[in-house]
Formats: structure tokens, sequence, C-alpha cells
């Protein structure tokens, strides 16, 4: 059993903020400074948990038992934000249902993606990151078989997930699922649909067979928005217990979003530097005569126009390769990636009249992009706050479903189990 609950010696962690950050208590929520009391029967387990973006969308009305993350650096974040009552820092293939306190409503897991991202090497489920879905799941069933199983479980990852090998990573989740009596749906929601930034991720909503799950929530068949043709797609692959198992989520369209990137970005970052002139010039060298044309309309627009700029690998001409920056004004930033494996750190330009500046984007922006407040505490060195905000789920997709899914699911197997009685789909 693992009791250890330190991520990291505190000479490690000071190395990660600065003095001030240090000197500040934890935080009680990372998502708005709500103090508002967690609801009762809203319990979770937050498994590769990060800097706990999962529990910042989920809100205070739910109280986080246990959290786990291998990441000693992501460690240390979320522990400045969270505490250190919940979190254990190990490898999950080595914890044990004894490591587990209390019984969970909810189990969390935006498990790896490397393995499963389309721009990844294809390993899948049997790759060293993304197949530590295998251990995670098998903690799931220890708690089933304990009687301590979750009433409901959310897997989030990369879409790529529904492709893996064509489709049998996506029928192999789906069979776990199904085997350990759950029924599942799954949604792709966007973050775009809150925030300026494009990043569409796959949502697996699991709920057991023995919970209640009110009419109103699952439709007949996908809706357009929720269940687009990819994963139309992949569930017409499964077949048996699996097919059977399959309900469609039903979920209101969200509202429209009134941000745009313009809105979150810093006139004087502390993370990173505005470029020189020489290097702006050099940024701009770099791109094709379509994205120079953007950067000139942009100019005679007169409005003040942020764009984000990511270098891309491409072929001139002549089919030679060449590294190209290539930058989009629609108020939408592009999908924040961990800057590591080859993905480029995001840059931004700013156009106002002929005046360009160009910088790299800052770390207080890319949480901005992830939907975290102001006041979350992100680490000091850039690339580690980068990696971290790269590597999560967006709040507000967290928020959403959990609004309009998760607690009316609680809510309604909680009643259903006071009264003995209730509808199920």
């Amino acid at each position: 059993m693992i009791t250890a609950r330190s991520a990291m010696p505190t000479s490690m962690q000071l190395s990660l903020y600065d003095d001030a950050e240090l000197r500040r208590p934890p935080s009680s929520t990372a998502t708005s400074g709500a103090t508002m009391p967690a609801v009762a029967g809203r319990t979770f387990y937050e498994f590769f948990a990060g800097g706990g973006m999962a529990r910042a969308g989920l809100g205070p009305t739910w109280q986080c038992l246990f959290a786990n993350d291998f990441d000693a650096r992501k460690a240390a974040t979320y522990q400045r934000n969270w505490g250190e009552d919940t979190l254990v820092v190990a490898d999950v293939r080595d914890l044990s249902v004894e490591d587990l306190p209390g019984n969970a409503a909810l189990v969390w897991a935006s498990f790896p993606c490397q393995d499963l991202s389309l721009a990844g090497m294809g390993a899948g489920l049997r790759g060293d990151r993304s197949g530590t879905f295998w251990p995670f799941w098998s903690l799931v069933e220890a708690l089933r078989q304990a009687g301590r199983g979750p009433d409901l479980v959310v897997l989030e990852n990369v879409c790529g997930t529904l492709s893996s090998h064509n489709g049998r990573d996506f029928a192999a989740i789906a069979g776990a699922l199904s085997g350990a009596g759950y029924r599942y749906g799954a949604v792709i929601g966007d973050a775009a649909w809150f925030l300026p930034q494009s990043r569409p991720r796959l949502f697996i909503i699991a709920a057991s067979r023995a919970s209640v799950i009110p009419s109103g929530f699952v439709s007949e068949g996908p809706t357009p928005r929720w269940h687009p043709e990819s994963l139309r797609k992949a569930q017409r692959g499964l077949t048996g217990t699996a097919s059977d198992h399959w309900v469609w989520w039903r979920l209101p369209a969200p509202a429209k979003r009134t941000s745009c990137f313009a809105d979150l970005i810093e006139d004087a970052p502390a993370s990173v530097p505005w470029h020189s002139q020489e290097e702006t010039k050099a940024l701009l060298a770099m791109m094709s005569d379509g994205h120079l044309q953007k950067v000139h309309a942009a100019q005679a627009s007169g409005v003040r126009t942020v764009g984000s700029v990511y270098k891309r690998t491409r072929l001139d001409r002549s089919g030679t390769k060449v590294q190209r920056a290539e930058v989009r004004f629609d108020d939408v930033a592009g999908c924040l990636r961990t800057p590591a494996g080859g993905s480029s750190r995001q840059l931004i330009l700013v156009v106002d009249g002929p005046k360009v500046r160009s910088r790299l984007i800052s770390s207080r922006e890319t949480a901005r992009l992830m939907g975290l407040a102001d006041d979350y505490r992100l680490p000091h060195n850039y690339n580690e706050a980068y990696h971290l905000t790269g590597d999560g789920v967006a709040v507000p997709v967290v928020r959403y479903l959990a609004e309009h899914l998760l607690e009316p699911l609680v809510m309604a197997t909680n009643a259903g189990r006071s009264t003995d009685v209730g509808t199920t789909v």
C-alpha cells in the first residue's frame, strides 16, 4: 500500500516557483475562488491528474477523495493549487485498491494520449504511455469486486483514440466497459465552444448498469454536434455486448462563445519577452505568400488583431522540406500541445495597423486558453508551465459535462437508492 503523499522533496519544489508563489497558501479552488460546500454524493477519484484541471472543472461541489499522477513536477503544481491531502505520486501500476479511500461516485481518467495521437508512433493501447489505461482499469475492476465500484467513469483522450489500430483500441475500451457492467457512450467536445482554442477531445462516459439513467439524458441516435461521423463510424464497428450496451448521450447545445483570442492576451507578460524587430522580420520571412497576405489584410483592417502562429515543416515547390510559419486570424488559437516530440510552441502575432509584434505565447495565456482562472498557480519555469497546460483537459468542457450529465446522473442514482425505485434505460 502506498501511503506517501509528498510529490517531491521541498528543495525541488522550491525550484519550480518563485518566492512570492511559495509564500501564498494553497488555493481552495483553481476556478473562481468560490468556497461552495461539496454536495452529498458527489465524490470522485482523479487519475492521471496532471495539474488538476478535471478537478477544476468539476468544481467545489465535488469532493476529491484521491488523486494520482506519476509526474513529480506536475504533482508539485497540483499540490500548490489543491493541497497535499489527496494526491499520491506513483505509477498507476503500483497502486492497489487499498490506496483508494472511501467510495467514489465518479472515477475520472485523462489517460496519456501520446500513443493514440495521430501525431504519435501508433503504438496505441500497447504503448508504454497510453497503455497505462490497462493497469488503471484493473483498479476499477478491483473496486467493483470489492463492492466499491464507481457509478460513473469518464475517460478523456484525443480523438485519434477512435481510429487507433483501425478502431480496435476503441473497441477494446468499449469491451472493457461493457464487460465490467457499464452502459456507456461517447461525445466529442471542443474547447472552442467555450474558449478561443481549437481543442476537440473524446469523452467516454460510462454509467453502471445498476445506476438510474433518466430517459431524458439518452437519445435514440447520434446528434451532429456531439456525435460527429468519426465517432459514429467507431460506434458502428462495435459488436456483441459492447454494441448492446452503447447509449447516445443527449446534451444541449452550448451557448455561443463570446470571448476571442485577443481577450486573453497579456500586454506585458512576465514569462516571455517580446521579440526584437529582427526576430519578428525573420518570423514573417518564414511565411508563404498566402500567410503573408493574411498579415497584410490584418494591417489594412485598421483594427488591432491577434493571430496564433505555429512553425510547420512543409514541402516547397521543388519538393524540398522547409520550415514555415503559419498564422491564423480567426479569433481562435491553435490547439495547445506539449512542447516535446517535435511539436512547436505556439507564438502570437499582434497586428496594429502597420505595426507587427511577435513573441511566444505566455504561460498565463496558455492557462487562460484551458479555462484556468488567473489565481491558478503555474510553475515558474516556462516549459513546465506549457507542458502542464498543453497536456490538460479544458476546464469549461468538464464543467459543462458535469452540469448537464454527470451531476444529474449522480442525483438520479442517489434518489433511486433512497427510494429503491427509478427508471433506467
